[in-house]
């Protein structure tokens, strides 16, 4: 899951975790139909993933497409013959007691990013046409950045992602899973805001409820006691240190619809942190102080995949 080369001579490698910030992306979760012939066409269709994607990429290398494909728990064993990941299982719902965090359907992921929205769309369209009748679609979210990668609630999104040789350390497994080396887990879930509660507030009072200031993303101190600020909530500290996320947030949304929200996506080397973040935030720490932000933003979805690494995804049905 390496970057792609200085000279953009080629396309970014399939799989890749760190692939760069793009003006667009889809986030494309799929049910595999339960039939053997359903489950062949997606393993041999995983397989072809990096093919596909090069035959699009070709027509603009520039345009930095990428795709990186994740697979569910319950599809896993039949869809790929591998060993499980230690750590995938489903989405693990966190019910608190003014908020939820739900999980839903999902066997197959595309994360297909691109500075071209015409390059996402195509690739997403011959993707769907080899798998056919052998998938439904889940959920399908089209993401854009917005101004300088601020999020439609006016902060900019993904700031604390580790950077230089702490990306690798904090998104890709290592030798605690050989079996899984070099591959990441992956969680989706997906936001609406009620933009007009939101923007009724103070800056003051939005900048409270983030822990940064709005116009400079400078970090705010945190609170000794009491209500914790989202970015306190999110940030996973034990023994070892912080244990870091890659996020990769898109907003999307429809004015004319009314719909205004953030597609949270993370990238992590052991999925408990995650899971770890998300029971801060609805449950609180300490519980019963539950993260504010959760007060505009209503999760729609929530599922959990693995993304193995390139070779063992070329490999499928081999």
């Amino acid at each position: 899951m390496s970057s792609t080369s200085p000279a953009r001579r080629v396309p970014i490698e399939p799989q890749s975790v760190d692939a760069p910030l793009t003006d667009s992306a889809i986030f494309l979760v799929l049910t595999v139909v339960d039939t053997p012939a359903a489950r062949a066409t997606v393993t041999s269709t995983l397989a072809s993933v990096s093919d596909i994607s090069k035959n699009v990429a070709f027509r603009d290398l520039h345009a930095s497409l990428s795709c990186t494909v994740g697979i569910g728990s319950d599809i896993w064993d039949a869809v790929t013959g591998l060993p499980r990941p230690a750590e995938l299982r489903p989405f693990q719902a966190v019910v608190g007691a003014h908020h939820t965090a739900i999980s839903t359907p999902g066997d197959i992921f595309f994360h297909i990013r691109s500075d071209r929205r015409d390059m996402c769309f195509e690739l997403e369209r011959q993707l769907l046409d080899v798998l056919g009748d052998a998938v439904q679609v889940a959920d399908e979210t089209v993401g854009f950045r917005y101004f300088d990668n601020r999020d439609l609630l006016g902060f900019v999104d993904g700031v604390a992602n580790p950077v230089g040789l702490a990306l690798p350390a904090a998104t890709l497994v290592g030798d605690e899973d050989p079996d899984a080396a070099g591959g990441a887990y992956v969680v989706v879930q997906k936001y609406v805001h009620p933009l007009e509660a939101w923007q009724a507030l103070t800056t003051e009072q939005q900048e409270a409820i983030i822990g940064r200031k709005k116009a400079d993303d400078i970090e705010l101190d945190d609170v000794v006691d009491g209500q914790k600020a989202h970015k306190t909530l999110s940030t996973i500290v034990d023994d070892d240190g912080e244990h870091d996320i890659l996020r990769d947030n898109m907003p999307f949304g429809s004015p004319g619809s009314g719909q205004f929200g953030t597609y949270f996506i993370g990238y992590s080397r052991r999925l408990w942190v995650v899971e770890k973040m998300l029971q801060r935030m609805f449950i609180g720490d300490p519980p019963g102080l539950h993260d504010r932000l959760l007060d505009f933003s209503t999760p729609l979805t929530g599922s959990v995949f693995f993304a193995p690494p390139a070779d063992l995804l070329d490999s499928l049905g081999s």
